[in-house]
């Protein structure tokens, strides 16, 4: 008996070979070390310094990865079908959130450079004790393991249930997914939130303000999307998911890139015309010294880089369909979130003006490098996008 024409046949799975990519490997194992070792340096030579530039790079890459995260959460609680193919990457991104744990380390030994508030006794200062109940040390330490475990442990049951069915196909393993993502959904908002006030709002803990969860979580998301496509991109160069990802899954992707480039610039001006129309000494503090000097200009080109740029290509069809060049806005997108970042926390160190350090650098490369070496050791142990989920022909005939 024929086939029918419009049938598509399941594909056999398609496995990442680490033997034709050892010497890149090598390489960013090397790179990783180096990075690592001159932050030690650092640590010791500019401890204040230091501090402030391994929190910049431990919050940018930690936003890229708990975006992945999210976007796995998503696609089992919409049910969706178009993303299986490239589901498997974001699970194997996600996995590399357990390293954080061990990179947010410093940050803790370096709490007295970044928080001044661990700093300051009881009874010194009327904000910081009406804080008190949140804002202590002992709490700080609980919640912030408490994101790790939750990040890490769900992380690893989406992947491991996804690895299981690619075994024996059995379709429960969807089900439990999706289960799982409805209880992870709310604690990822409540951890993603949380983490951001603490890690970074704890800077200033005299400013405060009600968006600043949602600012981070705009950021992260529309960033891991653009990840995404460049992780991709770099497969299919390299040889892989040639007739599985098509140009409509990139469509998509663009689509998503699109649709968080709107709401970060939403919700970024939204915070901060509220702020600056209510005019409070304590609230737009956080403004002024961004306003300030050579901040005011980096300041300028986040909102025309992070927005009107990204903005303006991504609304058109063509783009969005053209992986080479939606790659390049996703490169794009990704350097502004560092931008971002970096805007977020050093104004706090450098308040007269931007002071580019070289060990701004050093925690950048070293985390980096180590992250995606132990990628390349991830992306090889299972097929490259999910061999039997019931909704893999779906994804494959995929239109929009």
């Amino acid at each position: 008996m024929s086939e029918r024409a419009d049938v598509v046949p399941v594909p056999e799975g398609e496995y990442f070979e680490g033997s034709r990519f050892a010497g890149l490997s090598f390489i960013l194992a090397l790179v990783g070390l180096a990075g690592l070792a001159l932050s030690v340096v650092g640590a010791f030579v500019s401890p204040h310094q230091f501090s402030f530039s391994w929190l910049f790079a431990f919050a940018f890459y930690f936003t890229l990865l708990a975006g992945c995260f999210f976007w796995i959460i998503v696609h089992h609680v919409t049910d969706a079908e178009w993303s299986v193919v490239v589901r498997r990457q974001l699970e194997n991104l996600a996995m590399l959130l357990p390293l954080m744990a061990v990179f947010f380390i410093p940050v803790l030994l370096f709490r007295h450079h970044l928080y001044e508030w661990t700093n300051i006794a009881p009874g010194h200062d009327p904000v910081l004790d009406s804080k008190r109940a949140y804002l202590n040390w002992d709490f700080f330490v609980v919640r912030s393991i408490f994101y790790f475990v939750f990040f890490t442990s769900a992380a690893f049951l989406f992947r491991r249930f996804s690895v299981q069915q690619d075994r024996d196909g059995n379709p429960a393993y969807t089900l439990k997914m999706r289960k799982l993502a409805f209880i992870a959904l709310p604690l990822f908002g409540a951890s993603l939130t949380f983490g951001a006030y603490d890690w970074l709002l704890g800077i200033d803990y005299h400013w405060f303000s009600t968006m600043w969860g949602v600012y981070i979580f705009a950021g992260a998301a529309g960033s891991s999307m653009s990840l995404l496509v460049l992780v991709i991109t770099a497969l299919r160069k390299a040889g892989y998911l040639q007739e599985t990802v098509t140009v409509e899954h990139y469509h998509i992707m663009g689509k998503w890139m699109l649709s968080f480039t709107v709401f970060w610039a939403y919700i970024g001006f939204s915070q901060y015309m509220l702020i600056w129309y209510a005019n409070m000494p304590e609230e737009t503090e956080y403004f002024i010294r961004r306003n300030t000097e050579s901040w005011n200009a980096l300041s300028l080109f986040l909102v025309i880089g992070r927005f009107f740029v990204p903005f303006a290509i991504l609304l058109l069809r063509g783009p969005k369909k053209k992986p080479h060049r939606l790659c390049l806005i996703a490169g794009w997108i990704v350097f502004m979130q560092l931008v971002d970042i970096y805007i977020v926390i050093l104004p706090a160190l450098h308040g007269a003006g931007v002071l580019v350090s070289v060990w701004d650098f050093m925690p950048l490369i070293g985390i980096g490098a180590t992250l995606a070496f132990f990628y390349l050791r991830i992306v090889g142990k299972t097929s490259l996008f999910p061999v039997r989920d019931p909704r893999v022909l779906e994804s494959l005939r995929t239109t929009n």
